[in-house]
Formats: C-alpha cells, structure tokens, sequence
C-alpha cells in the first residue's frame, strides 16, 4: 500500500483554471451589478439565486452519497470515498454565498423574486394569505440558517470521522465494530436532516415559492432528483481527473461502472418525476396548477423546457444503457458534463420563468456567475483533495472496495 501515490498534490493548471474561473465569476458578478442591479434587480438576483441553490445542492449531494451508501453498509465507495468527502467541503463556501443572496433578496424584499415578500399584495391576495404561516422573512430566514448550518456541521463530522483513521488505526474487531456504529448515527442524522431541508421544505422556500401560486407535492422530490444525478456527475468527473493523473490506483472500471449506474438510474428517476408532475397536472386541468406549466410548454420558455428533456433523460438512455459506455473513461466523462449542464439548465427554467414570464434572458453573465462557482468548486475541492489521504485505508470496508466487482 506504500507503493500508491497517497497525497495529492495540486497541478499548477488546475489551479490557475479554478483562479481564471473564480475571476471571471467576481468580474460577471460586478458587471452584471451596473447592468441591472439598479434598473432591473431581478434579473441579477435571479442568476445569483440559481447558481448558488443549484451548485450548492449538487455539492452537498457528495455528503448524502457518503452517508447513505455508509447506512446500507455500502463498501464499494471507501476506494474513492475522499472525492465525494472533499466536494462536500464546498458546502461551506457555497453555503455562505447562498446565504448572502437568499437573505439578500428577502431582507433587500426583493418582491419582484418572492412575490410574497410584498405584504399589501399578501393582504389582497386569498392563496398568498393562506400560505403566510410559513412564505414570510422569519420563517425563511431560520429555516435557511438551519439548513446550510447543519449540512455544515454534519458534513463536518462524517469528514473528521473518516479522517481520525489515517492516523488512528482500528485495533480490533471490537474498536472496528463501535466505529462502524458511530458512523452510522452520524450518518443517520445527516440523512434525516436531509430528508427535512431538500427533500422536503428547502425547495419549497427558495424555488417553488418564486411561483407562490402554484404548488407541487412532487418539487421536493423532483428537485433533489436533478441535484443527486448531478452530485454523482460531480463526483465521477473528479474520480476521472485523479486517475488520468495516476493516483486512486484501487479504482478500477468496476467503480466507474457503479458511479455510471448512478448516473443512469437517476436520470430516470428524474425522467419519471418530470413527467408525472406534468402529466398529473395537465390531466387535472386546475387553473392555478396549469398556470406554472403554461408559460414552459407553450410559451417562450418551450425551447428550453423540452432541452431539458432531451439533454437529461434521452442522451443519458441512449449513451449510459451500454454497459460499455458505464466503464468507458471517454463517455462517462462527456455525459457527467451534459448531466451537469443539463441540469443547470433546468434550474434556470425553475428560477427564471416566474419573474420574467414573457422572455428568455439566457446570456453571458449567467455563463459567467456559473464559471465562478465552478471555479470555487474546482478550487475548494482541490485543496480538501491536497490535505487528505486519497485513500481511505483504514476503514474496516476497505479490502471489499478493492476486491469490489460489479
């Protein structure tokens, strides 16, 4: 095990491209400010909040991967383990930018986003009036704070779990025994938390309240869907990175080929939830449900709406359903990037339609903000890379993973 390449060490590349991306977030950021933080606001909190709920709910997909493959005693990932654990260190970066924009628009009450920030409007407005217990600042900025702080601190905890054995080597079986228990609490928590904040009320304050008219029991889920599939993206794009630069010598195409089920399967599993929030809502034919639908697929907004389809349910069918293509370097690669930007592309569409309902303002400053965040992501995932072990090699799962087949 000595013979492995264990530290990482960060390329000069890669580092300067993470710098030039971040530069050119901050650049798109300030321009983008002139051009219409003062005459159309809007339209810049509009990008600020897609790019950062999007990018941070992908990263933190790597924290979920980690503790829900730890409760179902799921050994095939300890090979790569310090990938997804280094890309949930982007919580916290992205966490703070996230915050900064959310409580940006609801205490700059930034109506023009969440409609339910104007209290006069709120007064005369009978679904609005309804919805008051829980669409108002207070209850959107506690339920923000508890969600990026606790995706923190649990992030956190699993990360410095899984570190204390580098240089803690488990003694004996019972040693062995009590760490797997507590790595499973930990995990169970993070899981719960999880459950509450993204697959449950987060995607109802920060997205679909921008249609505050409109509701769907299914966001939550469909939300997630699009998030997880793009995490594991994440995830296999820098599990390629490292092994073309020859470290992770235990992962083989077996794991590839695991994290390209993944990709797979959730795709569908997004597929799935994407057509039965449409079909469900199209064959009740309720005004106020129809109403988030209308402006997607019939109005200026079709383009990108059926994009969306193709890019993320019908490319990954047809490339991923080979077995081939799963253990494919090349092809994993290229759709893991389609993936990502696919779903971008869907949060956009989440975002954008319900202020701006009669154009599409897809433009150079979006592309910029994301290169930004990109560049955070590349940068912070680096250094956590750089500080670790690559290899996770006292876990009492870690013979498995290298023996792991598929």
């Amino acid at each position: 095990m000595s013979s492995f390449k264990e530290q990482f060490e960060i390329p000069g590349r890669f580092r300067n491209i993470s710098f030039a991306l971040m530069a050119v977030g901050i650049v798109s950021v300030i321009v983008g400010f002139f051009m219409y933080g003062s005459h159309e606001p809007a339209r810049f909190w509009a990008t600020m909040l897609h790019n950062s709920v999007f990018f941070l709910l992908i990263t933190n997909a790597s924290m979920f991967f980690i503790c829900a493959t730890t409760l179902a005693m799921g050994s095939w990932q300890l090979a790569f383990r310090r990938v997804p654990e280094a890309i949930s260190k982007c919580v916290i970066p992205l966490g703070i930018i996230a915050l900064i924009v959310l409580l940006c628009i609801v205490l700059g009450d930034q109506h023009h986003i969440y409609h339910w920030l104007d209290k006069d409007h709120v007064q005369h407005d009978t679904i609005l009036k309804g919805k008051a217990g829980f669409l108002n600042p207070t209850f959107f900025i506690v339920w923000t704070l508890l969600s990026i702080g606790l995706w923190i601190a649990l992030g956190h905890k699993m990360r410095q779990l899984s570190r204390y054995l580098d240089e803690n080597p488990l003694a004996s079986v019972a040693e062995g025994r009590k760490y797997v228990f507590k790595s499973t609490i930990w995990s169970a928590l993070f899981i719960v938390w999880f459950a509450l904040t993204v697959a449950s009320v987060t995607p109802w304050l920060w997205l679909m309240s921008i249609d505050a008219h409109w509701y769907s029991t299914m966001y939550s889920w469909y939300t997630f869907a699009s998030s997880f599939v793009s995490g594991m993206s994440l995830i296999a794009l820098f599990v390629i990175f490292l092994k073309n630069r020859g470290y992770l010598e235990v992962v083989t195409e077996e794991h590839l080929h695991d994290l390209g089920k993944f990709m797979f399967a959730f795709s569908i599993f997004w597929t799935y939830l994407w057509f039965s929030q449409y079909m469900l809502i199209w064959y009740a034919n309720i005004p106020e449900e129809t109403v988030y639908f209308k402006p997607r697929v019939q109005g200026v907004y079709k383009g990108i709406f059926f994009l969306n389809l193709i890019v993320n349910f019908l490319v990954p069918l047809l490339l991923l359903m080979r077995r081939s293509a799963k253990r494919n370097y090349t092809s994993v690669a290229i759709l893991a990037v389609l993936i990502i930007f696919g779903h971008w592309v869907d949060f956009y569409q989440m975002v954008f339609v319900g202020p701006f309902k009669d154009h599409v303002d897809l433009n150079l400053f979006d592309f910029g903000v994301a290169a930004g965040f990109v560049g955070i992501i590349m940068f912070s995932t680096g250094r956590a890379l750089a500080k670790a072990p690559l290899l996770a090699k006292n876990d009492p799962f870690f013979k498995e993973s290298v023996i792991h087949h598929t």
